[in-house]
């Protein structure tokens, strides 16, 4: 198990830096929640559902658990392969190195794959494949601009596809790591939407505000509301998802129901 937790690529070559370097008291956390739960899944190991297969140029991601840690898998893959890539941008290698956002993208970048590489160790049955292609042609990485935009989005749409996919999970171990590794793409979303735009954190489209809540902190009577972070299905998070891979990567989640 140890073997595949080592990162594979020229991209992962400073995968294990965060864990033997100082790092801030904001960096901490966030690799302390990442770690924390993945650490658990990985030694719950994951019973076999219906294997994943290829057909019809679309990789099923299988049912049950197993397809729903190959689901979660397929979209941290592309997250890792974002923040690789936009490395290489001028937006990225413009920034000076002691400037907040290129040290918040660092550790997005690092989070990530973090992220990939347990759900690879962890699906020790049934895993999909280890290399899916993305497609970043719509993507301008040298523009600051469509690299947040983008990075909003794919965090945005990380987190409503975890809110979405806790229905599909039978163990409740998975249910409670699911909703740490939640917790954590959260954090991303709102940092990265405090770079777009200040205070964005908790805009509409991603938060479920209730008119008793828009009241009370407008100074009303304090009547009570509820707010919930928005969730997605598979199928709606993989019609966003299947646009940033190539063919032959494209995902079937039709085994989630």
């Amino acid at each position: 198990m140890s073997d595949n937790l080592q990162p594979r690529g020229s991209d992962d070559a400073s995968f294990a830096q965060p864990l033997y370097t100082p790092i801030k008291r904001r960096s901490f956390f966030m690799y302390a929640g990442a770690t924390a739960g993945a650490t658990a899944l990985v030694m719950a190991g994951c019973s076999k559902d219906n294997d994943p297969v290829t057909s019809d140029n679309l990789i099923n991601v299988g049912s049950g658990d197993t397809g729903v840690l190959n689901y979660a898998y397929a979209l941290e893959q592309l997250e890792a392969g974002f923040y690789t890539r936009l490395r290489t941008g001028t937006y990225y290698t413009g920034l000076g190195s002691a400037s907040a956002e290129k040290q918040i993208l660092d550790d997005l970048y690092y989070h990530e794959v973090i992220h990939r590489e347990f759900f690879k160790a962890a699906i020790t049955s049934g895993r999909i494949s280890d290399s899916l292609t993305p497609d970043f042609s719509k993507i301008d990485f040298n523009s600051r601009t469509s690299v947040l935009g983008t990075a909003m989005a794919f965090e945005d749409l990380g987190v409503a596809a975890y809110n979405g996919a806790g229905q599909y999970i039978s163990s409740p171990l998975y249910l409670t790591l699911a909703g740490k590794i939640v917790s954590v793409e959260a954090r991303h979303a709102a940092i990265i939407r405090d770079l777009v735009m200040e205070g964005s954190f908790v805009g509409n489209d991603v938060v479920t505000i209730s008119s008793a809540n828009n009241s009370a902190s407008a100074g009303g009577a304090g009547s009570s509301g509820s707010s919930q972070e928005r969730s997605k299905t598979p199928s709606e998070v993989v019609a966003v998802a299947n646009t940033f891979l190539a063919e032959g990567s494209k995902l079937n989640v039709s085994g989630l129901k």
